[in-house]
């Protein structure tokens, strides 16, 4: 990438006055020799850069810490996603995701500019659809979207039952509008949806309905309500929702937080979280989570009950 023209620009405009302001590197564009151009005067850096808008065109893409298969995933873009590109280097592209602003490397073949790609604007709301050849379900199956992706959908087929987008078609019983909030029978919408992925593979980064770690489950159920919230669970204790008195019972929908991980509450008893322990998302008394925690040797294994908004 040419970076250049945004050094200059950064040079003629920007100085560094006094002490580097404290930044989390998760959610802030700033590696050793280059950072977003919004974080010149912060943030030193040799050289800064204005983002490249692109999309994820891939049905899913992992997003690492580092440039490489074998590097650790931290969280994954979905199909439809927005990612603001800083810069590539071989087959790997370093940037923020736009609905989270979360830093990382993502192959750049699951990229496109915006430009090239229409506005989505539908969510993939079952566990996964399927885009059919043509508006039929004995059609060919061109590609399979996760939970949580986004696509562009036009007119609807003149059977009633699908959509059709770009190159296929999507039955109309797997997509949502994009910003609709969702409530079922009354029910708290984002329990709905999480519990239509129990059974899904845990999976370290993960946050399609193809595989999920804790967070990622509240972050993708969350956000098919029209929640946006953080992607990690220190940041979503923080944000989410509204803090529950000692005196409150706990209720369907409310987020219990622990060391490093978070579940969700199907009733006033039973949790539904992704689990390492059982590799896979479930659902069990919460009274058993609290015992693995104690077994472990954690002193408080609940840090704090979380109502969503």
């Amino acid at each position: 990438m040419d970076m250049k023209a945004a050094d200059n620009v950064t040079r003629a405009k920007f100085s560094l006055h006094g002490p580097e302001e404290e930044f989390d590197p998760r959610v802030t564009a700033h590696r050793g020799d280059l950072a977003e151009i919004g974080l010149a005067g912060k943030l030193f850096a040799p050289h800064y850069a204005e983002s490249l808008p692109m999309r994820c065109a891939a049905p899913k893409a992992m997003l690492r810490r580092l440039g490489g298969k074998s590097h650790e995933a931290v969280s994954e873009l979905l199909h439809g996603e927005d990612f603001h590109l800083l810069d590539v280097s071989g087959d790997w592209a370093w940037g923020y995701c736009a609905h989270d602003h979360y830093v990382g490397y993502l192959p750049v073949h699951a990229l496109q500019h915006q430009r090239k790609t229409r506005q989505p604007t539908h969510l993939i709301c079952a566990r996964a659809a399927l885009i059919f050849m043509e508006p039929d379900i004995k059609s060919g199956v061109i590609k399979r979207l996760p939970m949580g992706a986004r696509l562009a959908c036009d007119e609807l087929s003149e059977c009633g039952s699908f959509l059709k987008t770009g190159k296929g078609y999507v039955h109309v019983r797997h997509v949502q509008e994009i910003g609709a909030k969702v409530v079922f029978d009354g029910k708290n919408g984002h329990v709905d949806f999480a519990e239509q992925l129990i059974g899904a593979p845990y999976l370290w980064g993960g946050r399609s309905g193809d595989g999920l770690d804790c967070s990622g489950l509240i972050q993708t159920v969350l956000g098919l309500t029209g929640v946006a919230v953080p992607r990690d669970t220190d940041q979503q204790m923080h944000a989410a929702g509204n803090a529950l008195g000692e005196d409150e019972s706990l209720r369907r929908g409310d987020l219990v937080f622990f060391p490093e991980h978070v579940g969700i509450m199907a009733d006033e008893k039973r949790l539904i979280h992704a689990s390492a322990n059982w590799m896979q998302v479930t659902i069990e008394p919460l009274d058993d989570v609290v015992a693995l925690f104690a077994s472990e040797g954690v002193e408080q294994p609940v840090l704090m009950r979380k109502r969503p908004d």
